[in-house]
């Protein structure tokens, strides 16, 4: 019955706003700010030079900007936030389930850092006067955690907004990786701006740190490359559970207990992400797989 399953009874905790959409709503809010300090105060200049990522405003202390720069976009190029926005909520809405509120903001933040540092030490040392904005570097990063995941995914999207192109997201990977490198190489680090109008070096930071995450951190386990053993994190970096064992126990000796525990499982995988399982929650779910296919 509906009353049985746990969204349906009165008590169940009501969904908070997801950390993707408070995301959102900032970036949205920040060019709002920018786009309001630019046309009605005049005061453009002075507004990016405190929260974009410039040379002298990191050499003046203003270390800060390597955080603040995400929520900033060209206002000359509507398509910046656009392009970042979308690319953002799609990815994200696959992504945060798995991941979980607090390491999808842990990731995004540290992805954006990344590609700050990187940028910076591009353009550091061939003494640009360039500034950085823009959620790329995040957005990037998040993009390769989701083809890193589903590599053969068929994807549709609509290139220019209008022609429906369908690739894998390992191909997409490929381009992405092999454009940027190009930017980067050619273009950044000999001193000239980029025809395609991207700060290549950023994004490059906030994909390794993608690669990185998944490589790495995503099944909580950190391995030796070109081995097969592997090696769990010590005691004192794991997350500690919020209890030693779960609340309360479910026997799932008939198929509507099956159900209706897998119901609760899902659900809180839905709220907390996948890392929050116990390790019987996880055997639940297995033996509901097994019992799926063998019909």
């Amino acid at each position: 019955m509906l009353s049985d399953r746990p969204y349906m009874r009165s008590e169940y905790a009501q969904p908070k706003t997801s950390i993707l959409v408070w995301l959102i709503v900032m970036i949205v809010a920040g060019f709002i700010v920018q786009t309001v300090f630019l046309r009605w105060f005049g005061a453009g200049q002075g507004f990016m030079s405190a929260f974009a990522v410039t040379i002298d405003g990191l050499k003046s202390g203003k270390v800060w900007t390597l955080l603040t720069y995400t929520f900033l976009h060209s206002p000359a190029n509507l398509l910046h936030i656009v392009g970042n926005l979308l690319g953002l909520y799609f990815i994200g809405r696959v992504l945060l389930p798995l991941m979980g509120d607090k390491r999808f903001l842990y990731f995004f933040g540290t992805a954006v850092l990344a590609g700050g540092l990187v940028w910076t030490a591009t353009n550091w040392s061939i003494g640009a006067n360039s500034y950085l904005l823009g959620a790329s570097a995040g957005v990037t990063g998040l993009f390769i955690i989701f083809a890193s995941l589903y590599p053969n995914r068929q994807v549709t999207f609509l290139l220019f907004f209008f022609i429906p192109v369908s690739l894998k997201p390992k191909y997409m990977a490929y381009g992405l990786i092999g454009l940027d490198l190009l930017g980067f190489l050619f273009y950044e680090v000999m001193g000239a701006v980029s025809p395609f109008g991207l700060a290549h070096s950023a994004h490059l930071g906030g994909m390794a740190t993608g690669w990185l995450y998944f490589r790495y951190i995503h099944s909580g386990k950190f391995s030796v490359p070109g081995s097969d053993t592997s090696f769990e994190l010590p005691k004192w970096a794991k997350k500690k559970p919020a209890s030693v064992s779960p609340k309360y126990k479910v026997k799932v000796g008939n198929k509507t207990d099956l159900k209706v525990e897998v119901d609760r499982i899902l659900d809180k995988i839905n709220s907390k992400g996948f890392g929050s399982l116990t390790a019987e929650e996880k055997n639940v779910l297995d033996d509901a797989r097994d019992n799926m296919s063998r019909r």
